[in-house]
């Protein structure tokens, strides 16, 4: 090799070099031949590497890791929220959803409310609670694709909830902002606000009456929740608050297995789950920014930027105005997914400005927590899970030691609504999973955060389709997200340059920046896994206090 080659060939090693250290990410993929654990608390993670190193399989570590994860961020999630999953099958590469969200009880009614003086759908208290959907997911789960005994995942939840654990960062932060909800129910206050206020950074944290609760669910199956010993102490709650749930609302209700949605974003297959989840604005979302390329300035430009935040706007119109339950009411998600209807919503987008009043078209009519899992097999469970608001409805289940979510705030109560209350109807919700795969790549991810969920997904997903972003580097580089005020308001990282957001503001965006790394934005965690080489890929977000903790080595 002559010397001109050798130098050309030394520059581009040390180009490739510098590219790997040399970035904008804070963390490396977790890379490995074995099963891989995402969440946002270690030891939630931890446990679940430790079920498949006893040779559980992804669902089995994903039951374990969300049992843990019930305990260590019980504002977030728990025995009393609900829960979605997409399971992908490595061998079949069939997909499969489930949707474990809980009905309302048969006596919570519109009439029922405004006999009550109740004008407005209730965001917290016992008028919010509808029946909890994720034990019956994991038993749903764990029946069609468990390995290991059902006892045998609960083990380390219930380790926690009796021994305790020190309570990390960004979980203290959530726990203090939710103390005024939680100290308005006596058993809530009692258990969450140990000496009167909510826990410090690495105080150890005990909940003697979930250990209790986990056992009875480890011991007799999903079956103590929904018509045993815990059932009827959630009836007896209540009744004791003049609340609707019945023992019926509970033993009768089953979780079902539903048909992922999807679209093509550039030749990948992006899914998510249909409603009453809100993942085809997600899919939405991607068909308008398809319908021109990305900037070639990058992901965090003005006019990347300003594509995104204005086909968010036009995805959440329409879904503000057709989700809901699709055994109560006609849900579009043909038309609004399809290309011709993506074209149309497209033209409405000024690429000079920003539209801060926009109103849903007419299609052709036709505080969560998240967690992924990849086993050395290579199956996938994309899984979330959710209490809705900060600890739920702010009403503890009397002696078991978990909150009741509050997933009836999300009811309208405008009889002419898609989404009215009424009895034995699923609400809006919020919490989506999601998949994707091209080739041999096969990707698990989610980001949770309320509204912030499908916009945060279609952001991840062209990270890693139009700019080639690994999956961590698309997980953690800069984000926006919605505003409490919604039109032109945009929460946005500071990571943005002053100089792009200067831009976007003589456009007519408005912006509340945040810090690097906020909360705001969701906490995400995602898995690849390579068919092809049969190597696992993880990621977790910096905005949490978790990590992808890969399966240890069958050492004997």
């Amino acid at each position: 090799m002559n010397l001109s080659l050798r130098i050309a060939a030394a520059a581009l090693l040390l180009t490739s070099l510098m590219s790997a250290r040399d970035r904008s990410n804070a963390r490396s993929m977790v890379i490995t031949r074995y099963g891989i654990v995402a969440t946002s608390h270690v030891q939630a993670s931890v446990a679940g590497s430790q079920i498949l190193a006893r040779g559980g399989s992804a669902v089995d570590a994903a039951i374990a890791a969300n049992a843990v994860l019930g305990v260590t961020e019980p504002m977030m999630n728990g025995m009393g929220g609900d829960l979605f999953a997409i399971y992908w099958d490595a061998k079949t590469g069939k997909l499969y959803g489930l949707n474990a969200s809980g009905w309302a009880p048969k006596g919570l009614t519109i009439v029922h409310l405004k006999a009550r003086d109740v004008n407005a759908m209730p965001q917290f208290g016992i008028d919010s609670v509808t029946v909890p959907g994720a034990v019956a997911g994991w038993n749903a789960l764990h029946q069609k694709f468990g390995r290991l005994p059902w006892k045998d995942l609960f083990q380390s939840a219930i380790f926690y909830a009796n021994e305790g654990y020190p309570v990390p960062e960004i979980i203290a932060s959530y726990w203090s902002d939710a103390a005024e909800t939680v100290s308005k129910d006596p058993e809530a206050r009692r258990i969450y606000l140990p000496d009167g206020k909510a826990p410090a950074v690495g105080q150890v944290f005990v909940n003697h009456d979930l250990a209790k609760a986990l056992r009875l669910v480890a011991e007799k199956g999903a079956e103590a929740f929904y018509q045993g010993e815990i059932a009827r102490a959630i009836v007896s709650t209540s009744e004791s608050l003049g609340g609707t749930m019945a023992a019926d609302d509970l033993a009768e209700f089953s979780p079902e297995w539903v048909e992922p949605i999807s679209t093509i974003y550039r030749g990948w297959t992006i899914y998510e789950l249909p409603p009453n989840g809100q993942g085809m604005a997600a899919l939405e979302m991607l068909n308008i920014m398809e319908t021109s390329p990305p900037s070639p300035d990058g992901p965090l430009s003005a006019a990347e930027l300003h594509k995104k935040i204005e086909a968010m706007k036009l995805a959440y119109a329409d879904l503000g105005r057709y989700n809901a339950d699709p055994r109560f009411a006609k849900v579009p998600v043909r038309g609004i997914l399809s290309k011709e209807y993506a074209q149309e919503r497209a033209r409405q987008i000024d690429p000079a400005r920003a539209n801060c009043n926009v109103a849903a078209g007419s299609p052709p009519m036709s505080d969560t927590t998240y967690l992924s899992v990849v086993d050395r097999e290579g199956n996938i469970v994309s899984l979330i899970q959710s209490n809705y608001e900060a600890f739920g409805s702010g009403i503890a289940v009397r002696g078991m030691g978990f909150a009741l979510q509050d997933r009836g705030g999300l009811f309208s109560l405008d009889p002419s609504s898609p989404n009215a209350l009424a009895p034995r109807k699923r609400p809006f919700h919020t919490i989506i999973p999601a998949f994707m795969e091209r080739g041999d790549r096969h990707i698990g991810f989610g980001i949770m955060g309320g509204a912030n969920q499908p916009l945060a997904h279609a952001q991840f997903v062209s990270n890693v389709v139009d700019y080639g972003m690994n999956i961590q580097e698309a997980m953690e580089t800069a984000r926006f997200t919605v505003h409490p005020q919604h039109g032109c308001n945009i929460v946005i990282e500071s990571r943005v340059t002053a100089e792009v957001l200067q831009k976007l503001s003589a456009m007519g965006h408005q912006f509340d920046v945040r810090k690097e790394y906020t909360t705001a934005m969701g906490r995400g965690q995602a898995v690849l896994h390579d068919s092809k080489t049969k190597i696992n890929y993880g990621a977790s977000d910096a905005r949490a206090d978790g990590a992808a903790i890969p399966e240890p080595p069958p050492i004997k």
